[in-house]
């Protein structure tokens, strides 16, 4: 039976895929260090615990690929906080992109023949254009999204040297919880809008930042298309068929194709918890562009990706129930 590697997948978006894959019975086993992601997210799954980055994970990945016959790497194993990229790239530089290297060498190495990524939107930078389609130019503005991109160019080139088809998935703004309320965000320290909202909505904060009101959008904060990660996690289901199926290799937007703003996100939440929700306007983020909304046709008509969780109603749904039954998170131990 084929396996599939999965790294970082104890973390947010890579739980959710590995159980979407463990429901239609895929033997996996993920890679992850722990860092950020959750063992208790993971279920029971086995986790390889390795920094992908470091050295001697070279001769680990090598006993692991040794072990299974992988078929396909689901790789999501990256740090993500954009403001942190800006003040620490050496440590995006040497995960995102050396230790996305190692991961490659050893696919190589062991002839595995596909990878799925998890990107993001970061790749376009400031948008000419909304909504943003793939052919959009990629000119990120921060590290982080500039070592994506750095690692999308990478498996363009491990593609046409060694025969390793890809996937790039650019997600827009992954939100929500799992509709069981057992997996959810957790991130330390948290940066997501719709879970900052839920932890004012529980007491948990005095009140949330809204980084401008003046911009030119309807009601003067940011837009952003908010995509519930379960439809993300149910597009690397499609995506891994694709590629099973001798698919060639492409990129793919994953977003609802509607926008809204960060006022909208707090009402949503007032009104779902039925509690109040105080905010405060501070100075704009350099770098932040008035809208981020995918146009997502093309895996719609390519893989009939249909996203369940279309409304912002829903998906901060399944956030506030993961916050209100983990208020502090993943059970720790």
């Amino acid at each position: 039976m084929a396996a599939l590697l999965v790294t970082g997948g104890a973390g947010y978006v890579g739980s959710h895929t590995v159980r979407a894959l463990a429901a239609s019975d895929q033997h996996v086993v993920i890679l992850d260090d722990l860092s950020e992601g959750h063992a208790v997210a993971a279920g029971d799954i086995e986790i390889v615990r390795a920094d992908l980055a470091a050295p001697e994970t070279a001769g680990k990945l090598d006993e692991i690929f040794a072990r299974e016959r992988f078929d396909a790497v689901l790789h999501f194993g990256a740090k993500a906080y954009v403001g942190e990229s800006v003040t620490d790239p050496g440590k995006y530089y040497r995960n995102n992109v050396a230790g996305g290297l190692q991961l490659l060498s050893a696919m190589v190495r062991h002839e595995v023949p596909a990878l799925i990524f998890s990107s993001t939107c970061a790749t376009y930078g400031i948008p000419e254009r909304v909504p943003i389609d793939e052919a959009h130019p990629q000119h990120p503005i921060s590290p982080y999204g500039r070592t994506k991109l750095v690692f999308e160019w990478a498996l363009k080139d491990f593609e046409q040297a060694h025969g390793i088809r890809h996937i790039n998935l650019r997600y827009f703004n992954a939100a929500g919880a799992h509709e069981s309320g057992e997996l959810g965000e957790d991130h330390r320290p948290e940066t997501h809008l719709i879970p900052l909202v839920c932890e004012v909505a529980l007491g948990q904060r005095d009140k949330v930042s809204v980084f401008g009101d003046d911009y030119d959008t309807p009601d003067g904060t940011c837009i952003r298309d908010y995509v519930h990660v379960q439809d993300l996690a149910e597009a690397h289901v499609l995506a891994l068929d694709y590629l099973r199926d001798s698919g060639a290799s492409t990129s793919f937007n994953l977003g609802t194709g509607t926008g809204h703003s960060v006022l909208d996100v707090i009402e949503t939440v007032k009104r779902v918890s039925g509690r109040d929700v105080a905010y405060e306007i501070a100075p704009r983020r350099e770098g932040d562009p008035p809208r981020l909304v995918a146009t997502s046709e093309k895996i719609r008509n390519e893989l009939g990706w249909n996203p369940r969780f279309g409304s912002l109603e829903r998906i901060v749904e399944t956030a506030w129930a993961f916050k209100e039954r983990f208020p502090d998170g993943y059970p720790r131990g």
